[in-house]
């Protein structure tokens, strides 16, 4: 076990970021970077001087949902009257459609974080005389849609990835599109004030919190603390936040976000964001946390029914029911995917087509994986960590013999080592000093793994089992001693006990002034 001090501590983390080709707000590219941008933002600019009917078609996920906010957000602000379409899950399905597209009464239809598989729309706008703008994120087939313009950072003749060394989700392709159009329409705009909403977006979707994606993140969450939106400041005042930090996304505002989506209609989420009074996102947000509670019982039920399709001799899991909630397959998948460490993939069958969504380990491609069994397939799409699919029920047992079949196997270890320890670590080495180096290079996240450490031989005392599950305490060694907490802790020691602890790092600011605390992961003799 490597022995830490500060030094290789600071050397180890910056080593994550060694390939970055950006470190500041500055250095970000302009929007022509992107293939058809330019070509997107004069179409764009025509038909507001034009005033010509404009549409924006999102998603239901959040990713979407910031997306869609953005784009209101931005043509309000320009004083240009835009119709927002966010699809429901249940009787619209996922992305522009046909069907949606005949509804819109638009002479030009954009789309934020889908269309890229939207062939059959692509050409009912041609048909009758609508363009169609497609911004998206996800993984392009060989063939693009027919639209007036595509962009997307993983077209084959896109030059983003020369310009920026990570993936990005919908919104922030979204947000490039608005800098383009203010750039077109030559007008002063700060698109800085959108960071709060872009990396609530870039965490909710999976990003990798390196390169851009890092900058944004860290500079999004001072812009989200500033609070100028009234849905924050009432999430703030609810759930009692001194402030948001990164886990604040993953753990509590983006699950609130995606549940109207995942039960009911995530357009009720996206007028919590565009709520203009604290009364207004008040009684929004009542509404969503009532969705939210069934959204978690909904979770809950099918996520131990699913727990009998799991088997240690499967490389993969592949759950299905015919009862499962269609809005929580996927935190199901992630669930799965995160305690057993294997790819996952969870269907809800009807009509005999099993519909569903897959989740990754570490950095397994989960599209690469599908490429592998794409004939068995009706359609598949997402990003490398996270994917829709579905298939016929009648190929569900060969689609798992094949997916166990593939090598990734051998490698298991290497995908699901997430704890990211970095090493032994003394406590002499653990002061303020050391919290600030590992400050800069917060926020932790997918990518960018917070880190963990190891100490042995520390005594602990001062137990306090706090609702019985939770551990909080003091360890001592080499006669420094400082304080820690273990939630959910499943193994209770004796005080005066000599025990190794594997541990994180935190300040509490639950004091006058913050203090050291280590939140302990795993206590073991």
């Amino acid at each position: 076990m490597l022995k830490l001090n500060k030094t290789k501590i600071k050397q180890i983390l910056d080593d994550r970021f060694k390939d970055d080709l950006h470190k500041n707000l500055s250095t970000i590219p302009k929007p022509h970077i992107f293939k058809d941008m330019n070509k997107a933002a004069i179409r764009i600019a025509k038909a507001i001087k034009n005033k010509e009917k404009i549409a924006v078609v999102g998603d239901y996920d959040v990713d979407g949902i910031v997306s869609s906010t953005i784009m209101s957000e931005f043509f309000a602000n320009l004083g240009v009257s835009i119709k927002i379409k966010i699809p429901n899950r249940f009787s619209d399905g996922y992305g522009i459609s046909e069907e949606i597209v005949k509804n819109l009464d638009a002479d030009l239809i954009i789309t934020v974080d889908n269309g890229i598989v939207a062939y059959e729309a692509a050409n009912k706008c041609k048909e009758l005389g609508i363009d169609l703008i497609i911004s998206d994120h996800h993984t392009p087939s060989d063939t693009l849609p027919n639209a007036y313009a595509v962009i997307n950072p993983k077209r084959d003749d896109c030059d983003f990835s020369k310009h920026i060394n990570c993936e990005i989700c919908g919104a922030q392709v979204a947000w490039w599109l608005c800098g383009a159009i203010k750039k077109e329409l030559g007008i002063e705009y700060n698109m800085a004030s959108f960071l709060d909403l872009l990396c609530i977006a870039i965490v909710a979707d999976m990003m990798n919190l390196n390169d851009l994606n890092h900058i944004l993140v860290r500079c999004g969450l001072k812009e989200l603390n500033k609070l100028n939106r009234p849905a924050f400041v009432v999430l703030k005042e609810k759930y009692k936040k001194k402030f948001f930090d990164y886990e604040s996304i993953p753990f509590l505002i983006a699950p609130l976000l995606n549940a109207s989506g995942r039960m009911d209609d995530a357009s009720i989420s996206y007028r919590f964001l565009r709520a203009k009074t604290l009364d207004e996102a008040r009684k929004i947000l009542e509404v969503i946390e009532k969705l939210n509670q069934d959204r978690k019982e909904q979770e809950r039920q099918s996520f131990e029914e699913s727990i009998e399709f799991v088997s240690e001799n499967d490389s993969v899991i592949i759950a299905y029911s015919k009862n499962w909630h269609k809005g929580i397959l996927g935190i199901v998948a992630g669930r799965l995917a995160k305690q057993f460490n294997k790819p996952s993939f969870v269907f809800n069958i009807e009509e005999n087509i099993a519909k569903g969504s897959a989740r990754s380990v570490a950095e397994l491609d989960i599209l690469e994986v599908l490429n592998n069994v794409n004939d068995l397939l009706i359609n598949f799409g997402g990003h490398k960590g996270a994917a829709g699919l579905s298939l016929d029920v009648s190929n569900l047992e060969e689609f798992k013999r094949r997916l166990n079949k593939l090598n990734f196997d051998e490698n298991i270890l290497d995908f699901c080592d997430t704890t990211n320890t970095l090493g032994e670590l003394e406590f002499s080495e653990i002061d303020m000093e050391l919290l600030d180096i590992l400050s800069d290079f917060e926020p932790f996240g997918q990518g960018n793994e917070k880190p963990f450490f190891i100490s042995k031989n520390v005594i602990i005392n001062n137990l306090v089992l706090l609702n019985d599950k939770h551990l909080k305490c003091c360890f001592t060694q080499n006669n420094i001693t400082l304080e820690a907490i273990c939630f959910n802790c499943d193994f209770i020691p004796f005080e005066g006990d000599n025990v190794n602890i594997h541990f994180s790092l935190q300040k509490n600011y639950f004091k006058p002034s913050p203090t050291i605390q280590l939140n302990i992961s795993n206590i073991y003799i």
